[in-house]
């Protein structure tokens, strides 16, 4: 197709994702009731606006409406443009050029030429021969030549987001007015679309710079080496409630938390800052073992009206003669995985598992220890690392187990990196991943913060 979107970039106000939809419909609509169609064109309209409302691709929406375009119309070429926030040509769909290395050949339009007043002018452009047009450029090299042009700009709010136009009608007679409706409907959807998308991008990366910023940087846990991950969640809405954190007691011991505030939305991110926090204090306080920890959250949750639930392990890792010791209490989450340095792998998962904090504080929790030589790994995460949609979690722990074992030897970095990859490929919920490693043979210590 002929290049030319303009460089003016999107200029709007913001508005609720949620009302994306309805003002697809409502633009077609309002677009189309002027037109007097035939059974066909309406029925593969309406088709066509109930493809977008099904499909959550917005790349394969705009594919639906430029190939919609082409045969409402009944053109031999179609074409729709995005630009990017900056206002360059960051995508364009294409239908009739079939040979997808002349596409890849051809590139991006530049933004010159006749193409320009589409998105410059913000109106509807109709050419009846593209050649003798005073701002015709041409064509690129092995591009079709084409005489006849239908376009029209993709704009909301005079927020310019493209443009989409077709060429050469198959009958070979002229675009006339009812085309121009029909195209101005469709570009009204895909217009719509763009601004969702964009606007979803927006929330998520705002939500994860959120998410982010009330987690800890880790301090120096010497002679234990620390490496943390946090990754967002492929939804937004299921943003919200993972966290870790790391800190050395007054009394020399290091305690570790991971967990997960119950939930999955914005607001479970202040929640889990909530949580976190007042753990956070409880565990400096009184250096008490895990278990007493625990407890005493459960008692402050009932503070709240309505107290927030989360699964955690709190532990500390104390030294010992032939290495640290870990004890730890589990408050309804997945076990922590202990990693040998010979890569076998098992995890702590004693009978006396609790249930989540916020739900009955006069359940009785517990401490467990187990020894942690030197070499060995500690692995805390969130269960967004093992549950998989429609597979048992036990299946999900074998397969970190194994994982996680074969990478015995590696950097912490390396090892939380491949682990956070591997989630990202099957996992659409968020992952908080705490490594932690033994390396010296400390000094003799107290145990469980006894």
């Amino acid at each position: 197709m002929v290049h030319d979107p303009s460089n003016d970039g999107p200029r709007s106000e913001s508005r609720p994702v949620g009302e994306a939809w309805h003002a697809t419909r409502d633009g077609v609509t309002a677009h189309v009731s002027p037109l007097v169609l035939d059974p066909r064109r309406l029925r593969q309209l309406l088709g066509t606006v109930a493809a977008m409302s099904r499909d959550t691709d917005t790349r394969s929406v705009l594919h639906h409406i430029v190939e919609a375009a082409a045969d409402l119309v009944g053109a031999r070429y179609g074409a729709l443009g995005v630009l990017s926030e900056s206002g360059e040509v960051m995508d364009l769909l294409t239908v009739g050029i079939d040979d997808p290395q002349l596409c890849a050949a051809m590139g991006l339009p530049q933004g010159h030429g006749l193409l320009h007043s589409l998105v410059d002018d913000r109106r509807p452009l109709r050419v009846a021969d593209v050649a003798r047009h005073p701002r015709s450029a041409g064509f690129p090299p092995g591009h079709p030549v084409m005489r006849t042009l239908l376009g029209v700009p993709l704009m909301v709010r005079g927020t310019v987001y493209g443009d989409l136009y077709l060429a050469d009608k198959t009958d070979g007679t002229p675009f006339d007015d009812d085309d121009q409706q029909l195209l101005t409907a469709l570009a009204s959807a895909a217009s719509v679309s763009i601004e969702n998308a964009r606007l979803y991008a927006h929330a998520t990366r705002a939500a994860e710079h959120f998410q982010r910023r009330m987690l800890p940087v880790l301090p120096d846990l010497a002679p234990l080496l620390a490496e943390a991950r946090y990754e967002p969640a492929s939804e937004l809405l299921r943003l919200g409630g993972d966290w870790y954190d790391a800190m050395v007691l007054p009394d020399g011991a290091t305690c570790v938390v991971v967990g997960d505030v119950t939930g999955h939305d914005v607001e479970a991110a202040p929640l889990m800052s909530q949580i976190r926090n007042m753990l956070r204090a409880l565990a400096f306080d009184r250096c008490e073992p895990p278990g007493v920890v625990v407890s005493r959250l459960d008692h402050a949750l009932t503070m709240f009206e309505d107290p927030p639930t989360a699964t955690l392990v709190l532990g500390r890792l104390e030294r010992t003669g032939d290495g640290h010791a870990f004890c730890w209490s589990n408050a309804g989450h997945p076990p922590p995985l202990l990693i040998g340095a010979d890569g076998t792998t098992g995890y702590l998962a004693p009978a006396r598992h609790g249930i989540p904090v916020g739900i009955d504080p006069s359940v009785p929790r517990f401490s467990h220890t187990h020894p942690i030589p030197p070499g060995a790994t500690l692995l805390l995460f969130t269960d967004g690392l093992v549950e998989r949609r429609g597979q048992d979690i036990d299946t999900g722990l074998a397969q970190l187990a194994a994982q996680a074992g074969s990478l015995a030897g590696a950097p912490l970095e390396e090892l939380c990196d491949a682990l956070i990859t591997h989630s990202r490929q099957v996992s659409e919920d968020d992952v908080a991943v705490l490594a932690l490693r033994a390396l010296d043979a400390p000094q003799p210590g107290a145990g469980c913060g006894q």
